[in-house]
């Protein structure tokens, strides 16, 4: 074995790294390897490695805007939705200020709150793992900063269009709400919510998506941010020069022009969650009515993590004892379907 192989290896201990071990449910990461173009792409991004990429990501921030028919000035663009998030952070806050979220939420919101020295006021989700939202707006009287999860992580609900605008009518508009789509590509079209139209009548919000998820790009860390042009300026203002590798607009162009079995990808992984979530039903197992790529499983008196604890199966497990599964693999399934099965 080479000696590069033999440092892997020996990094890995012999184990597949998570990126490939069907049973690493717990970073709700895509199942499927990168598109075919994709990765053609990337292979013929090696011979300009030794090239830095553009100074600022003009290209891909235009691209992204016109695959989406934005103006590119409303675009800004950070390291997976994680380093949007950040420069939101750290364009309109000061140490002290307050950040409103719900509770559980996506794990990396109170890790960059701690960052940027903000002070973390939380709201615990309704019974049925929703937003209050009528809390969030409460708690959002003294914030600088809302989050919304749209769908929700990590339970994978999703609330109407309209209850969204509801709620933002009551948010002060000096404070920034983040509404975070990450997953929103594995939502049904009739749930999406028009983001012209919204940033026209709410300027005080900033959407964030990534190509993490859906697009099966996590380990590039590709994430976007939209928002009118006055907020996306200051955002912009973050950007890191030569912050963005230049696989990052390889990568997302060849995406879109293979967007056929992007979306043909993004159908298998949702007819797998409504398998899964079938057949959790079937055995007594309550779900909540996710869409995304993963189930939350709700502890309703059960500690899921005993019951996956010998598994094998890597799942993201909740101090109150509820559970997010990926989606993955008929393999995975079957194999959370056998832990599951196992519980008296």
């Amino acid at each position: 074995m080479p000696p590069v192989e033999r440092l892997v290896a020996a990094e890995l201990g012999g184990a597949l790294p998570s990126a490939i071990d069907p049973f690493a449910l717990s970073l709700n990461e895509n199942p499927f390897p990168p598109l075919p173009a994709v990765r053609s792409a990337l292979i013929r991004s090696i011979d300009a490695a030794n090239r830095y990429p553009e100074f600022l990501p003009e290209r891909l921030r235009s691209l992204i805007a016109c695959h989406i028919g934005m103006p590119a000035e409303q675009v800004v663009l950070g390291a997976g939705a994680t380093g949007v998030v950040m420069h939101a952070l750290r364009a309109f806050t000061a140490p002290g200020d307050a950040i409103v979220m719900a509770e559980p939420t996506f794990d990396g919101y109170p890790i960059v709150a701690q960052m940027a020295r903000l002070t973390l006021v939380t709201v615990p989700l309704d019974p049925r793992g929703h937003n209050d939202f009528d809390g969030l707006a409460d708690a959002a009287t003294n914030a600088r900063v809302v989050v919304v999860c749209r769908p929700h992580n990590p339970t994978g609900t999703l609330e109407p269009a309209g209850e969204v605008l509801r709620f933002l009518r009551r948010v002060p508009r000096d404070a920034v709400v983040l509404l975070d789509e990450a997953y929103i590509e594995f939502a049904a079209p009739e749930h999406w919510i028009d983001v012209s139209a919204l940033l026209a009548q709410f300027p005080n919000v900033v959407v964030v998506r990534t190509f993490s998820k859906a697009y099966g790009l996590a380990g590039l860390r590709i994430g976007y941010g939209l928002a009118t042009a006055e907020l996306a300026r200051t955002l912009w203002a973050q950007q890191l020069p030569f912050g963005m590798a230049s696989t990052a607009l390889l990568a997302v162009a060849a995406s879109y022009e293979a967007e056929d079995q992007l979306l043909q990808r993004i159908r298998l992984i949702t007819a797998e969650r409504c398998y899964l979530r079938m057949c959790l039903s079937a055995m007594g197992t309550y779900t909540t009515d996710a869409h995304a790529n993963f189930m939350y499983l709700p502890s309703r008196g059960r500690l899921w993590r005993e019951v996956f604890a010998d598994t094998g199966l890597q799942v993201r497990c909740y101090p109150d004892g509820g559970a997010r599964i990926t989606v993955g693999s008929r393999a995975s399934t079957l194999a959370v379907l056998s832990a599951v099965g196992q519980v008296r």
